[in-house]
């Protein structure tokens, strides 16, 4: 397998990833050993909507042993664990409001002092802004800002064909997992449905609001040298696919320990 990094992108050229091989303006070109790449780093995760982020941060979590820390997950396990800033949190949470910024980064502190921090996380979710972005940057030194990337066209064709049961929640998709019989979940029986939000001109808005309030901070990190792209159109059920992802962050993460 021949293996690039460019200069705030990363490519990989492989039979199954013909999508990915695009031609980038003028690239600086290194050259990497990655046969003993020490994975301790701090590292945010960006992403649209149904670019498969989640799917990616199991694969680093599995391999690298970073925990993956959610804005979701964070406030979930401040609030049953009953902490002051928790309480807080869940104050505003029951009022249906945001959580504010600076109780964020305060639960987040809190967060990547634990033991299991120690090596270096993942965040996902959080920062969202340029304002966060800089709160975050006064608690810890993030090293690596990950941005995952797909086309509209396969971003609509992942989002758009899943449908979820009705009644246990099993999910399918009509082109990756297609259930045996049309409507129907596999598992139980039940009706299967499409969530509004996947409908095609709900997706593209959706695409066009995310794009519009993560470039920004897309430029943020760009500016501090950390930013690396991975493009992700790929199939997801291709043989070599995780493997594939797994290399193209391996090569992220040496290329900003340069």
């Amino acid at each position: 397998m021949e293996k690039q990094v460019i200069r705030g992108y990363s490519k990989i050229k492989t039979k199954s990833y013909k999508k990915s091989n695009k031609t980038l303006k003028t690239p600086k070109i290194i050259t990497l050993n990655t046969k003993n790449i020490k994975h301790k780093m701090k590292i945010i995760l960006l992403g649209s909507p149904g670019v498969g982020k989640g799917t990616y941060a199991s694969f680093i979590k599995e391999k690298y042993k970073l925990p993956h820390i959610s804005t979701g997950d964070l406030f979930r396990e401040a609030m049953k664990n009953g902490t002051p800033l928790g309480k807080k949190a869940k104050e505003y949470i029951d009022r249906g409001d945001l959580v504010p910024d600076d109780l964020t980064v305060q639960i987040l502190k809190e967060r990547i002092s634990k033991p299991d921090c120690e090596n270096g996380f993942m965040l996902d979710g959080f920062p969202r802004t340029i304002p966060q972005a800089e709160a975050l940057d006064k608690i810890t030194k993030i090293e690596l800002a990950i941005n995952f990337f797909a086309s509209e066209k396969i971003i609509l064709q992942r989002l758009g064909g899943r449908r979820i049961c009705k009644k246990c929640g099993a999910i399918f998709h009509l082109v990756n997992k297609k259930p045996k019989k049309e409507g129907v979940c596999d598992i139980c029986g039940g009706e299967l449905y499409q969530r509004s939000d996947e409908m095609p001109e709900i997706i593209k808005e959706r695409l066009k609001t995310y794009h519009e309030k993560t470039k920004p901070l897309e430029d943020y990190y760009k500016k501090k040298g950390i930013l690396r792209g991975i493009m992700v159109d790929a199939d997801i059920n291709a043989p070599n696919f995780k493997e594939a992802i797994l290399d193209k962050i391996d090569e992220a993460i040496e290329s900003v320990k340069k």
